[in-house]
């Protein structure tokens, strides 16, 4: 006989079921099956959760596509099958004996006629024809406290699947401390529990009243809640089922009248709804806040993963902070070699235009007009590169590039070495990670495969070429108004002997000879005037070249500053890459909790609006 895994829908639709609680139903089942995919699209790659959640989560995508589940609990022997039986109106559906006679789940489910498939090694369906199984599937399951372990287990594992639970105990061995224990464990799967008290025959009106208040006392002092408790007789259910017709007043007598009126009654279209509903929430519900607490449990490790990530980055900044120092500090040793520059430069440019230099000055300057200056400049060593020469102006200069290779050494040098240390320090924090963390590390930490230097090289021909401006060009221009100044003066001089040769002459022959020592003095004053031009030229060029030389500290300390920044970055991006595999599997991992925490918030509140609108479900009706 062929049975279809959508059979329930068959029976709801032919039931006389509203059809607008069909559609509500459909639409908030869509919403769940939605809301289980996008939980189980997380659930897998948290880390701590443990495994049996995500099969829960599983089994919830197809329950609502199965009918509303009633399990059957308790230890074995305590009439579980019995009471199945009777409740059917069958007395060998289901085998029983004093020992563990059932080993694996029956899901008994409606059919037109009996039969029975295994649907997985430890589950059996098996189909029946009585009317309560169009409403409700029935599930027997090993005994809790079998003396075959996998029979625990098997029942424990579905747990998760029930809408209700009905427990059975003996009445001789009710609430005992095993049952105290399984009820606690029920409960924590957050289902609708009742207990069902088997062997109630035995008791007299007295002693069920007894032991029912002997059971819900036990849950309230023990579980702080009181659950229903119903007293049944398996004996008497199955000796009424002998009669035809049913023996009601035995029937009654046995208790499951009661249970049969509540799969009638209150498992009705929309409470069944309800409820087959509420059974996946519920496992999202407690699937998600498993999640949750693993992640929240996670994030002790992985604040301590970005602590790790934190202090790799420290590292490379305070790296970068002592590089700037260093190059810094080469910076203010090449101010300081251009300040010398200017300094000595300016002494020797003193030399040149001072007072006493004056007189040969004209002489220089005689010399020059007749182009003779070239006797002044022997081997082609100028005044200028004597002077210069005397007061060792250029040395600092010619220092400058000693600096500049001191500089890069000391970088390059630094850098490898942060580099070594940084590779060190990311494997020792690697080797303290988890192994399954390790091993979603993508690349290894490795030291740096070569080192580039071409910033600085490429700065050198323009470092080299303003150092070659500052040594000669400085000079020829200073040579260049040397020789202008003392070729001016010489004609000033020379002009001013000349008109004095020839005013004494007319004077004297005119016979003034008394003004003859006024115009002489006049005379000498004017020629001292023309020799003070000297040193005050001087001072002017003392001036201009003090800045002259600054300007090219600037460009100098510009073009090397563009080199080294370019380098620095080069030393920042080396260390970055030695940790990068590290960094970036931490981060991964940090941004995966946080994209889990969220979503499962994102979850959270979704339930919460599943949950509201599946409480909703059919209440329209009491107004209609």
């Amino acid at each position: 006989m062929c049975h279809t895994v959508n059979e329930s829908r068959f029976h709801l639709a032919t039931e006389n079921t509203n059809a607008q609680l069909l559609q509500d139903y459909e639409a908030i089942r869509r919403q769940e099956l939605q809301l289980i995919q996008e939980l189980l699209d997380i659930t897998p790659r948290i880390e701590n959760l443990p495994p049996d959640r995500v099969a829960q989560l599983r089994d919830a995508l197809f329950h609502a596509d199965t009918p509303y589940l009633a399990v059957f609990v308790g230890p074995f022997s305590s009439g579980k099958s019995s009471l199945i039986n009777a409740l059917l109106g069958t007395t060998d559906l289901l085998r029983v004996g004093p020992t563990p006679t059932t080993d694996r789940i029956n899901i008994i489910r409606w059919g037109e006629a009996p039969d029975s498939t295994p649907t997985g090694s430890d589950v059996e369906t098996i189909f029946h024809p009585s009317p309560l199984l169009k409403k409700v599937s029935i599930v027997d399951t090993p005994g809790l406290e079998s003396v075959f372990k996998d029979h625990e287990n098997t029942t424990q594992r579905f747990l998760h699947r029930s809408d209700s639970v009905f427990m059975v105990m003996l009445a001789t061995q009710a609430m005992t401390a095993s049952n105290l224990e399984a009820l606690k464990h029920l409960r924590e799967y957050g289902k609708n529990i009742i207990l069902l008290i088997n062997q109630s025959d035995l008791l007299s009106a007295d002693e069920q009243k007894s032991v029912r208040e002997y059971v819900q006392d036990q849950s309230q002092s023990k579980l702080g809640y009181k659950p229903e408790v119903w007293m049944v007789s398996a004996l008497h259910g199955l000796n009424a089922r002998k009669t035809s017709p049913l023996d009601e007043a035995l029937w009654r007598q046995s208790g499951l009248d009661r249970l049969e009126k509540y799969i009638n009654d209150q498992l009705g279209d929309a409470a069944r709804l309800r409820q087959k509903l509420q059974t996946p929430l519920q496992i999202v519900q407690n699937t998600n806040q498993a999640a949750l607490a693993a992640v929240r449990g996670n994030q002790a490790v992985f604040d301590q993963y970005s602590g790790i990530a934190e202090n790799i980055r420290a590292q490379i900044a305070a790296q970068a902070r002592a590089q700037t120092k260093t190059i810094q500090e080469t910076k203010d040793q090449i101010s300081t070699r251009f300040g010398e520059a200017s300094l000595r430069g300016s002494e020797a440019i003193r030399d040149l235009f001072g007072f006493s230099r004056a007189l040969s000055a004209v002489g220089r300057g005689v010399l020059e007009l007749f182009r003779l200056g070239g006797l002044l400049r022997a081997g082609g060593v100028t005044q200028v590169d004597q002077a210069f020469s005397a007061r060792k102006a250029l040395e600092p200069i010619d220092a400058l590039n000693g600096h500049v290779d001191s500089l890069a050494g000391r970088v390059e040098g630094r850098d490898l070495q942060d580099c070594d240390n940084l590779l060190d320090h990311s494997q020792k924090q690697l080797a303290a990670l988890p192994e399954a963390m390790r091993a979603r590390m993508i690349g290894t930490l490795k030291p740096p495969q070569g080192y580039d230097r071409s910033f600085l090289t490429n700065a050198r021909d323009e470092l080299e070429s303003i150092e070659r401006e500052a040594r000669k060009g400085e000079l020829v221009n200073l040579d260049d108004t040397l020789r202008n100044t003392v070729v001016y003066l010489a004609i000033y001089e020379v002009i001013l002997l000349l008109f004095t040769f020839v005013l004494v002459y007319l004077l004297v022959a005119a016979d003034g000879t008394q003004t003859v020592g006024i115009l002489l003095g006049a005379i000498l004053a004017l020629m001292l005037f023309g020799l003070a031009f000297v040193p005050l030229r001087g001072r002017l060029l003392e001036g201009q070249y003090s800045r002259q030389m600054l300007k090219y500290q600037t460009r100098y300390l510009d073009r090397l500053s563009a080199a080294m920044t370019e380098q620095m970055a080069h030393g920042v991006k080396l260390r970055e890459q030695v940790a990068d595999p590290l960094l970036s599997l931490i981060e991964s991992q940090t941004d995966s909790q946080r994209q889990q925490l969220q979503a499962l918030q994102n979850i959270q509140q979704q339930a919460t609006k599943i949950e509201s609108s599946l409480n909703q479900l059919g209440k329209w009706r009491l107004l209609s």
